[in-house]
């Protein structure tokens, strides 16, 4: 295989929403340890996160969500960083993606992004005119040597994924809760399919492992056939 092997892992409620709702104030993060029943077993997701790849997939739309253009700067992790971004990221924001990771590598289309004017020590770049996720993944294995990717990224970017049959596996963590919503995003967003000659995008799951985790959790653990 000429890219990294790679798992969606996400943390998602009992309808698929890995949001509480469809603003950016709304997130699981910040929003579940307010929910009785739900916060109790919050724990062993961010446990099981600890476990997963030493390269870890997500977009700047996200992380600015999370507020890394505003935190101060975090303590380095063992865990190597790739963020799909255009124009969500200011020099704060990738000083601290810089900070986090071992290797912080950026994928952008846009050629005036800040991080083109900034000389972090471990910062790459991937520069791609139109977004490409295989070729950049296959780059991440070549010029860097990632080997196995867990992508945490949004609805949007993740049915990029997809539909360019770059995911392997699937790890869930599903969280005892119902949330709803129509524009709430959900594990696997974007566009829908419109014709039956498309059926061949989609992902075969073949279930792996089910554990019942505490506090009326799951994990769901699958391997993507296409």
């Amino acid at each position: 295989m000429n890219r990294p092997v790679t798992t969606l892992f996400m943390l998602m409620s009992a309808d698929g929403k890995i949001s509480t709702g469809s603003t950016d104030e709304m997130d699981v993060d910040s929003d579940f340890p307010l929910i009785p029943g739900v916060r109790e077993g919050l724990h062993q997701y961010y446990e099981i996160e600890q476990e997963t790849d030493l390269w870890s997939f997500n977009t700047g739309k996200v992380q600015a969500k999370l507020g890394i253009n505003e935190k101060p700067v975090p303590e380095k992790t063992p865990v190597s960083f790739v963020l799909l971004d255009n124009h969500h990221l200011n020099e704060t924001g990738i000083r601290n993606f810089c900070a986090r990771s071992q290797t912080a590598v950026l994928i952008t289309s846009n050629p005036e992004h800040p991080a083109f004017g900034m000389k972090e020590e471990n910062l790459r770049i991937i520069y791609q005119e139109q977004l490409s996720l295989g070729d950049a993944l296959a780059q991440l294995k070549e010029k860097f040597g990632c080997e196995r990717l867990t992508v945490q990224s949004g609805g949007t970017v993740n049915s990029l994924f997809l539909r360019e049959k770059l995911i392997d596996y699937i790890d869930i963590v599903v969280a005892p809760v119902l949330i709803g919503g129509k524009d709430t995003p959900t594990l696997i967003d974007g566009e829908s399919l419109r014709f039956r000659s498309e059926l061949n995008k989609l992902g075969v799951l073949k279930l792996t492992e089910c554990s019942v985790l505490k506090d009326s959790y799951i994990r769901l653990r699958y391997q993507v056939t296409n």
